[in-house]
């Protein structure tokens, strides 16, 4: 039962593409047309065969004897030519498809009439010539269509065309109708056995039927495989793109309840004072603000390997690690995580120059904050709504973080074990670290913090911001990557 109904899903019921959106249905249509240009090619590059076959075959028949094969294969050429120049050109209407089966089996069928004529052999010739086989070409070209349509009717047009030379053959010669009973005498002369001639016209049918099938399972998988290519290009859009690559090859279908330790980063940047900037904004400038603020961070987080874990209003958390290194060479989370946060510093600066919608904000300034440890990640959720996320300490130390940003009037906060990690881990960039030790709201004890900021006198948004005295975050010394990397050394 069960193999049934894989059958009739995959082989024997039409693909419904009623339910597909309008852009899936345009993807399979480019397919389709593709296909057709493929099948002209093809065609042309038989007919190009059938010249040089006759050219080179040599000429056994007289001078004044009557040669139609040449213009039959004139006719052959030119029709083929305009009609791959068509279907180049624009997408052909199914009329034409039909028009292109009924002109190749005439012709081809008229070329046999031809070369009977031409050598002066009995009507027969045509059925023992191999030409035959050439119907079987001209009807799988029709699967390149992915129609089961066009093929069935090449097949049906081929099995009539076989049966009109079967009868032209036994009705040219009212005298001698050429038939017989012996397989032997069929097989050394130029007799026709009727049995021979049904096999043959059965044999068609019979790949007609097989590959009709076969393009209509094809079909189905095609239009299965472009909307869910379709769908994998959609879900880019919403997860990121390592996150939706992972899903699409995961070997297992993926499930809530199965998850896996990574030792990673996370970063959490927020825009400030973005809730007053929405309420006094409209709608459309909101978003685009949000967009442009987007649109700015984000490359910046996946260009030094983040992988953007969710969106939060006008947070953004990231996690570093979650993928392996290229090659088998060796992550390093914390230190990626760090030179994020560096180029997200300095790129705020240009924010005011280099987006218009930025206009209508004023100056804007951003928190960041960083923590690194070991994590849960899979997925959450339940049934068909899941989501890929990291859960553990480092991921709520990340935010708080972030928040302590306004009480320190800094831009960005790291956990001293991650900023030493960093440092150990090859960072050596331009963020500098005053070490203290301070109470985080949230966090239940002190915590050592790194106040990072950009060598010189950080900006944000355009108006300078003194770095936090150590004093104002507990105590420490302001030190940059390299001292401590050289320290830890």
């Amino acid at each position: 039962m069960r193999i049934a109904q894989f059958a009739w899903q995959n082989f024997l019921r039409r693909p419904d593409l009623s339910g597909l959106p309008p852009r899936v249905v345009d993807r399979i249509r480019e397919r389709e047309w593709a296909n057709e240009v493929l099948l002209r090619s093809i065609q042309l590059s038989i007919i190009l065969i059938f010249w040089v076959i006759y050219a080179v075959s040599p000429k056994t028949y007289p001078d004044d004897t009557i040669a139609p094969v040449p213009y039959v294969l004139a006719t052959y050429l030119v029709l083929s030519v305009i009609g791959l120049a068509w279907g180049w050109l624009r997408e052909p209407p199914d009329w034409a498809g039909y028009f292109s089966i009924l002109f190749d089996f005439a012709l081809l069928y008229g070329l046999m009439v031809s070369f009977h004529i031409q050598y002066g052999q009995p009507a027969s010739f045509i059925l023992k010539a191999p030409s035959l086989l050439y119907v079987f070409i001209f009807i799988a070209l029709r699967a390149l269509r992915f129609n089961p349509k066009f093929v069935l009717l090449a097949g049906l047009v081929a099995a009539l065309g076989w049966a009109a030379m079967i009868v032209y053959v036994t009705r040219i010669d009212p005298g001698d109708n050429m038939l017989t009973r012996s397989y032997v005498e069929y097989l050394t002369s130029n007799t026709i056995l009727i049995g021979a001639e049904v096999d043959k016209i059965l044999s068609i049918l019979f790949v007609t039927a097989i590959l009709a099938i076969a393009v209509n399972g094809s079909s189905n998988l095609l239009v299965t495989a472009i909307a869910e290519q379709a769908a994998a290009a959609e879900l880019s859009r919403f997860f990121d793109s390592s996150v939706a690559r992972g899903i699409r090859s995961a070997r297992a279908q993926l499930e809530a309840g199965h998850g896996e330790k990574r030792r990673v980063a996370i970063l959490n940047v927020d825009l400030r004072g973005f809730t007053r900037l929405a309420a006094r904004l409209d709608a459309d400038t909101v978003m685009q603000v949000l967009s442009a603020y987007q649109g700015r961070v984000i490359p910046l987080i996946r260009r030094h390997g983040g992988v953007i874990d969710k969106f939060m209003g006008d947070g953004i958390m990231a996690s570093f690690g979650i993928e392996d290194g290229a090659d088998g060479a060796p992550r390093t989370p914390a230190a990626d995580a760090m030179r994020a946060a560096e180029a997200i510093l300095a790129d705020v600066v240009h924010w005011p120059d280099g987006e218009p919608a930025f206009a209508a904000t004023g100056p804007l300034s951003i928190g960041i904050g960083i923590a690194a440890g070991e994590v849960n990640w899979g997925a959450v959720g339940r049934g068909d709504r899941l989501e890929m996320t990291v859960i553990g300490p480092a991921v709520n130390l990340s935010a708080k973080l972030e928040k302590h940003n306004k009480r320190l009037k800094s831009a960005c906060l790291a956990d001293a074990a991650a900023w030493a990690e960093a440092c150990a881990q090859g960072y050596d960039g331009a963020l500098s670290a005053t070490t203290a030790r301070a109470r985080v709201d949230g966090v239940a004890g002190p915590v050592d913090i790194a106040v990072l900021s950009l060598a010189g006198t950080p900006r944000q948004g355009g108006r300078a911001r003194r770095a936090p005295s150590p004093a104002s975050a507990g105590a420490g010394r302001a030190e940059p990557a390299a001292a401590a990397r050289r320290r830890r050394g």
